[in-house]
């Protein structure tokens, strides 16, 4: 019988956790090992909580802040003594940098990572890259297990050097819980008050710039008869300009529904036709998967992970990032033609299910962390 072992997964919000982690968590307890979830403190936890999952909240911080992260990682090197691991499993640059550098300070037994993307791959300034890359050599040097979301930052980790047995994991949803529902369809549209033949383009995600918000507001103003959805809200350690004002100020009128924080994605993305997702930088997106396994189109930009996820003019149409007017296009191509959204629709859902089912992921996952 395998031993039962003590394992602790560090990410850096309660978001992250929740959207990213949990379901692992959940995977860990179902093998009969024991999992603590870290992250910096927030509404969200409470969710694990709830399911009976020890969190503890740790002061980990997003942006560069030298003295927060010294802090946080005295934070890490005090739990980890305390608790004695046999497993640190670390998530997202800077809590899966100070992670895994307090594990190995510490003396765990193994330490993990797994890359949700790269910081040396975010559009930035070439210190902010150097930072990022050094990081990622530095901490590689003291982990056992490399995992990315993503094949392209596999590839990026062998290729430069970071770690030569990365493997890529991909992410998974619930196909049970995405999926058409045609009930959900009219049940919500009736609610939002969305006439039955109205084109919804649907865009799930943080409220940043990154996530390519302005030029969806310029490429919405070409679809004059369609609406746009926007599930999601910018989260306390986010910078840069308002995306919400920006949305707002967008000329979209009653045709834009700005609906924050939601816990049924699935069903808003059953009652939409389009799944937009114009990013400029992405690990491997949830959203992506969650909009393929309902059976929806997707339009987004062909940077890496959204370019792995979709096959162009097969399940979804790829644009350059920041081009409003590609973006657009292909929007206005997929409104027009109900056929071919059913069809690209159809397709997604297909090679999701071949490649983004949940239960495969997480159970490669744990067998790569050797649970």
């Amino acid at each position: 019988m395998t031993r039962r072992l003590k394992v602790i997964e560090v990410t850096n919000v309660d978001f992250s956790l929740v959207h990213f982690l949990l379901p692992l968590m959940r995977a860990i307890r179902a093998r009969g090992h024991e999992v603590i979830g870290v992250s910096a403190d927030g509404p969200l936890l409470a969710k694990p909580r709830d399911e009976g999952f020890r969190t503890e909240a740790a002061a980990l911080e997003r942006t560069v802040s030298l003295l927060a992260h010294w802090r946080a990682f005295r934070a890490l090197v005090r739990l980890f003594r305390a608790e004695q691991p046999d497993l640190v499993h670390a998530h997202m640059p800077i809590s899966g940098f100070l992670a895994r550098m307090a594990a190995w300070w510490v003396g765990v037994p193994r330490i993990a990572y797994t890359g949700h993307g790269f910081w040396f791959n975010f559009p930035g300034s070439w210190p902010r890259s150097v930072l990022g890359y050094s990081m990622e050599w530095l901490a590689a040097r003291v982990t056992d297990t490399f995992l990315t979301v993503s094949e392209a930052e596999a590839q990026d980790a062998k290729r430069l050097h970071i770690h030569g047995r990365a493997v890529a994991i991909g992410n998974g949803r619930d196909p049970t819980r995405f999926r058409p529902d045609p009930a959900a369809r009219q049940r919500v549209r009736r609610a939002l008050g969305t006439p039955d033949q109205q084109v919804v383009v649907l865009a799930v995600s943080r409220l940043v710039w990154h996530k390519g918000y302005p030029e969806l507001a310029v490429a919405m103003r070409a679809l004059p008869d369609a609406a746009l959805w926007v599930v999601g809200e910018r989260l306390i350690s986010d910078r840069g300009e308002d995306m919400i004002a920006l949305l707002r100020n967008a000329g979209l009128g009653c045709r834009l529904k700005l609906l924050g924080y939601r816990d049924d994605v699935p069903e808003l993305m059953a009652a939409a036709d389009i799944f937009a997702l114009p990013t400029r930088f992405e690990g491997l997106p949830m959203s992506v998967i969650e909009a393929m396994l309902t059976g929806l189109p997707v339009v987004t930009t062909n940077v890496r992970g959204p370019a792995e996820q979709v096959l162009a003019d097969v399940t979804g149409l790829l644009v350059p990032p920041g081009d409003p007017t590609a973006l657009s296009a292909a929007l206005q191509r997929l409104a027009a033609d109900p056929a071919l959204r059913a069809r690209m629709g159809m397709a997604g859902r297909e090679r999701a299910l071949q490649r983004y089912d949940e239960a495969k992921v997480l159970a490669r996952t744990l067998d790569l962390l050797g649970l």
